[in-house]
C-alpha cells in the first residue's frame, strides 16, 4: 500500500501579455539589434575591419531600419496591444510618484506605486518610439539622396549618428534593468507573471 502526497500548489501566475504582444517586442528587439549591430559594424573600425563587405552591411542595416516599424504596425491588429499602448500614453499623478521615488533613489514599493506599466517604462516607450521615427527620416534622407539638398542630408547625418549612440545607451541601460527582474522576463517570455510580483511591482495592475 502506497501513500500519496499531494505537491504544494504552485505560484498563482496572472496574464500579462497576449502572444501578439510577445511576437512584436520580439520581433522589434530582433530588428533593433540588427540596426545596432551593423551600426557598429559600419563605424567602429576595429569591427569595420573584422567582418569586411561593407556594402553587404550597409544594405543590411537600412532594410533593417526600414522594417523597424512593421511589427508595430502589424501588432495594432490586435486588441490587447492596442489596449496597453493607451496604458503607455496615459500619465497619471502615481506616475509623478513612481518618478519622484526614483530621484530619490528610494525602492520602496509603497513609494513607487504603479499600474501594468511604470513611469519608466512609459517614458522609455514613449522615447523609443520618437527616436524611431526620427532614425527612420533622417535614415531615408541618407539613402534616397537626389531628395533633399545637400544641407538637409549634412544635418541629417549628423543627428542619425549621434542619435545612434544615444539609442544604443538607453538600450544597454534598459537590457541592464531588464536582467535585474527575471519575473518580468519570464513575463514577456511566457506571457505571465506571478501574482506576487505583480502586486509588489505594479500594485495600481487589474489584470
Amino acid at each position: 500500500m502506497s501513500l500519496r502526497v499531494d505537491a504544494p500548489p504552485g505560484p498563482v501566475r496572472v496574464r500579462r501579455f497576449s502572444r501578439a504582444e510577445r511576437w512584436v517586442h520580439r520581433t522589434t528587439a530582433a530588428l533593433m539589434g540588427v540596426c545596432v549591430v551593423t551600426a557598429a559594424c559600419l563605424y567602429v573600425p576595429q569591427l569595420a575591419e573584422l567582418v569586411g563587405r561593407r556594402e553587404l552591411v550597409v544594405r543590411i542595416h537600412e532594410w533593417a531600419g526600414l522594417a523597424l516599424p512593421g511589427p508595430v504596425l502589424a501588432g495594432l491588429a490586435s486588441r490587447a496591444f492596442r489596449a496597453d499602448l493607451g496604458s503607455l500614453n496615459r500619465f497619471g499623478p502615481h506616475d509623478r510618484r513612481w518618478l519622484r521615488a526614483a530621484v530619490r533613489r528610494d525602492r520602496r514599493p509603497a513609494s513607487r506605486p504603479a499600474g501594468k506599466f511604470n513611469a519608466g517604462q512609459k517614458i522609455y516607450a514613449a522615447w523609443i518610439a520618437g527616436a524611431t521615427l526620427v532614425m527612420l527620416g533622417t535614415g531615408l534622407m541618407m539613402w534616397f539622396t537626389h531628395l533633399t539638398p545637400l544641407v538637409w542630408r549634412t544635418s541629417a547625418t549628423f543627428v542619425h549618428d549621434w542619435l545612434a549612440l544615444t539609442i544604443g545607451i538607453v538600450l544597454a541601460g534598459h537590457i541592464g534593468m531588464a536582467l535585474r527582474d527575471p519575473e518580468a522576463r519570464r513575463g514577456m517570455r511566457t506571457g505571465s507573471v506571478g501574482r506576487e510580483w505583480a502586486e509588489r511591482e505594479h500594485p495600481l495592475w487589474r489584470p
